[in-house]
């Protein structure tokens, strides 16, 4: 809830009005590093805030920003009051004379206006805080220049007062990151890759018009930095060899071999699903009684056989045997389907393939739930071999269940006809 009350947080008094004066004021007041930008930017981090603490923290000092915004705007106004009846000081900025009647605006210096794009929202907490941190430390410093370039007493000791809160709020930020005990460099929860990290890439070289040279200093040289000339000329002819490389390769997932146990598990569950199709598929294939549908399940039973062939070369590649496990997700699933076949015999034809239609497309999505979490796993452990054939059958699964749906499309039509209809057709 927020209240108004008719009080400056600090009371803003201007002896000289300085029209130009008060259109640099804007860029405190619209510009990408004032007051309003601050206000909304921990005012919403304050929203997102699932820590109490912090979120206290946030909404104290958004709301301050806030305070801050009517005290910039009032000095502003103030400044820019000559606007509204001298012709000459109008002429100093149409825009806030004309458009703005001499007021203030959601505009910058510059008169572009205020855009949500300055705000710097991750959801993230340290990493917001970080980018709070930045955002005081450059709000300091636009006051630090104003303060330089300001000629009225008044309006110089109302800048002090907001630069030094601002001093403020970067050290309550300061203080709030450091009490949530990550160390510095350590951002969001996946870990970068192990030596690649430590490396410093010596881009920028040669001898300068000046004499500038290659620096070295702690961000580049001693523990636990590597330093890697030149990466750029590494592989041009010529070059000369024995340099650093660069450390690319992926970092390893973390317990690679528990989840390489995982794949191999799912990769012989899917083994001995497929093999359990290919003796129900025929079945089917007999109860269909279109002869698209039963085109259909023809056709993906010669895929399931090269599915099954796949299965097999991905558990070599994996280094063991193509062993199957026992699925009884795809055992239940065969089983509801003959309980469909069975019922389907005392059905009409539409009726019979549209319930066969539905057996087969629980078990198609069953296998592309199985390949889609078994392909996703050989990527993140860099086995592109057998990802590459797991997406061969996972296309053939999706593959088949549009055509199921394409099929079942002109039954559902001729299941809806009258009887009388049907036979004269």
């Amino acid at each position: 809830m927020y209240h108004h009350v008719k009080k400056l947080m600090y009371t803003v008094r201007v002896d000289e009005p300085d029209p130009k004066f008060g259109n640099m004021l804007l860029e405190q007041f619209g510009g990408a590093n004032g007051e309003l930008a601050a206000a909304m930017q921990y005012s919403i981090q304050g929203l997102n805030c699932e820590d109490p603490s912090r979120k206290d923290l946030l909404m104290d000092i958004g709301t301050e920003e806030l305070s801050h915004l009517e005290i910039v705007g009032t000095l502003a106004r103030m400044h820019l009051k000559p606007l509204k009846s001298v012709r000459e000081e109008a002429e100093a900025d149409p825009l806030i004379a004309i458009a703005g009647g001499g007021g203030v605006n959601l505009f910058n210096s510059m008169g572009n206006p205020w855009t949500a794009d300055y705000l710097k929202i991750t959801g993230e907490l340290d990493v917001d805080l970080r980018s709070n941190i930045a955002a005081e430390a450059r709000a300091k410093i636009v006051y630090e220049r104003l303060i330089d370039f300001c000629r009225d007493p008044g309006t110089k000791d109302a800048l002090q007062f907001l630069m030094t809160r601002e001093i403020t709020h970067m050290r309550a930020f300061a203080l709030a990151l450091e009490s949530m005990g990550k160390p510095p460099l350590s951002v969001g929860r996946i870990a970068p890759t192990a030596g690649l990290v430590d490396q410093f890439f010596n881009d920028s070289t040669g001898r300068g018009d000046l004499g500038e040279v290659d620096a070295r200093g702690p961000w580049n040289e001693g523990e636990p930095w590597e330093f890697v000339e030149a990466p750029a000329f590494q592989d041009l002819p010529g070059a000369e060899n024995g340099g650093t490389a660069i450390r690319a390769e992926s970092a390893s997932p973390e317990g690679a071999e528990a989840i390489q146990e995982v794949l191999v598990d799912e990769l012989r569950d899917l083994l001995h699903a497929e093999k359990q199709l290919l003796k129900a598929l025929p079945k089917m294939q007999k109860a269909a009684r279109t002869q698209q549908l039963q085109t259909l399940l023809r056709n993906h039973l010669a895929e399931t056989e090269g599915q099954v062939e796949r299965l097999n070369e991905c558990l070599r590649i994996l280094g063991t045997s193509a062993r199957a496990k026992p699925c009884k997700g795809m055992a239940g699933l065969i089983e509801e389907g003959e309980e469909v076949m069975a019922e389907g015999k005392k059905k009409e034809d539409a009726p019979a393939d549209l319930a066969l239609i539905g057996a087969a497309l629980r078990v198609e999505h069953y296998e592309i739930a199985a390949y889609t979490t078994a392909r996703n796993m050989a990527l993140q452990l860099a086995q592109p071999a057998v990802a590459q054939l797991l997406t061969l059958s996972l296309g053939e699964e999706q593959n088949a269940g549009q055509l199921l749906d394409q099929v079942a499309q002109p039954l559902m039509s001729a299941a809806r006809m009258p009887r009388s209809v049907l036979l004269t057709v």
